[in-house]
């Protein structure tokens, strides 16, 4: 989170500079170029690839083990995942190229911010630039269109929702760009992503119904219940919810990006883990989709995690958010495990939660609900405003940034591993 300042040329405009007094020959000479030549932003700090290779081998080496070992996976199924894993990692090592280069240019048009966590520290006055998630929507939509070269054919039946996921992706990916331009409102933010849903509605053509649980069966009277229209509607509310909760589940170096990481480190174990168990080539193919879009993901927001762990080069702005909230909703849409998802989700919900009498107007809302930072000691203080990272504060008293962000995502990783305990506890009896 970062207050955004913005070049004010256009007030100025109007106001032309009197005419120069008139010069001799001499005077009229070009001056050296050094003097003319603007000031240059210091280029960004490097990539900390040794931290992402320590904290992607936390969930990378159990994934490849289950692949490779545990299951016997159809080896067709296994060959796109691997195909799709190799575009992935192409994905990784281009978005940490292309990151630098971005930031030059977001830094000309002045789309910066200042780290209010850093405030009255020499960090606090470096301009960081912002917006630097659409560096990973791009990547993310190219290794996603190629892919399709590899796995889908002109009959395929997943091609059209497919390509409605990525359209939806792609709308997200847009409005998110905008918000960060714009500075929209909140009230507006909130219906953003029902817009960039209606490519995957208007294309939905899977089944609209749910199963019952088995303790609820003899009070409904049916093992399936078909929803119809209201399951669309549960849909697109779902991508509204994924893609807000990730936006205001904010205010730390990495926590946008690692939140984001860490679920979607979840969501590729609980797919592997169904294609193992199942034998339906249906059931194993939705969930085999949910990988082909995740993996990307995970390899293009690893990336993004290189600079923008702390302390952070670049921030990452709505436009990441929305595209992260958006995909993973998308893919718990298609890959039809919605429930498991929202638990995933636990975090996010509860900060939704305590958040709710401040976003409802109930309570005063300021621009950015954030801790107080303490220069002097380095640690921040919570404040009363209804969000996770201030309830953890006044929880376990103050801390710094870094410890702060690395306990908030030791929780998510900790929903994820009370969502599979969960699923293992309830199989067979819950449905």
């Amino acid at each position: 989170m970062a207050t955004r300042k913005r070049a004010s040329g256009s007030s100025d405009a109007s106001a032309k500079p009197p005419p120069p007094p008139l010069q001799n020959d001499d005077s009229l000479k070009a001056k050296p170029k050094s003097a003319e030549a603007a000031p240059i932003d210091p280029p960004i700090a490097p990539p900390k690839l040794g931290f992402i290779l320590k904290f992607s081998a936390l969930f990378l080496v159990p994934y490849l083990y289950l692949i490779a070992r545990h299951y016997d996976i159809d080896w067709e199924l296994k060959r796109s995942i691997l195909i799709n894993a190799g575009l992935s990692l192409a994905g990784f090592f281009a978005t940490v190229k292309l990151i630098p280069v971005a930031s030059r240019y977001v830094l000309r048009r002045n789309l910066f911010g200042y780290d209010i966590n850093k405030k009255g520290t020499p960090q606090g006055t470096v301009k960081v630039p912002e917006s630097l998630g659409i560096v990973v929507g791009i990547v993310y939509l190219v290794l996603a269109i190629v892919f399709q070269y590899f796995n889908f054919t002109a009959d395929s039946n997943w091609l059209v929702e497919y390509n409605a996921a990525l359209a939806s992706i792609c709308f997200m990916i847009l409005l998110g760009f905008m918000d960060d331009v714009l500075d929209v409102p909140w009230r507006v933010k909130l219906i953003l992503p029902s817009f960039a849903a209606l490519p995957l509605l208007m294309a939905y053509a899977g089944h609209t119904t749910i199963v019952i649980p088995k303790p609820l069966i003899p009070y409904v009277g049916m093992e399936i219940l078909d929803l119809g229209w209201i399951y669309k509607l549960y849909m697109g509310l779902l991508a509204v919810f994924c893609t807000n909760s990730i936006n205001i589940h904010a205010g730390l170096n990495g926590l946008e990006v690692g939140q984001t990481v860490v679920i979607a480190a979840a969501i590729l174990l609980h797919n592997i883990i169904q294609i193992g168990a199942s034998k339906d080539p249906e059931y194993m193919q939705a969930h085999a989709f949910s990988i082909y879009l995740v993996q990307p993901m995970l390899a293009t927001s690893l990336a993004l995690l290189s600079y923008n762990w702390y302390p952070s080069s670049v921030f990452v702005g709505d436009t990441y958010t929305y595209f992260a909230g958006m995909t993973m909703a998308v893919v718990g849409i298609l890959g039809h495990y919605s429930e498991t998802l929202l638990i995933f989700f636990l975090p996010q919900i509860l900060n939704f939660l305590l958040s709710l009498p401040q976003l409802a107007g109930f309570v005063k809302c300021p621009r950015h609900r954030l801790p107080r930072f303490d220069p002097q000691s380095g640690l921040l203080t919570g404040t009363n405003d209804g969000t996770l990272v201030n309830f953890f504060l006044r929880a376990f008293g103050r801390k710094t940034e870094k410890s702060l962000c690395i306990l908030l995502l030791l929780f998510q990783a900790m929903a994820c591993g009370f969502c599979f305990l969960l699923r293992w506890l309830l199989a067979g009896w819950y449905k």
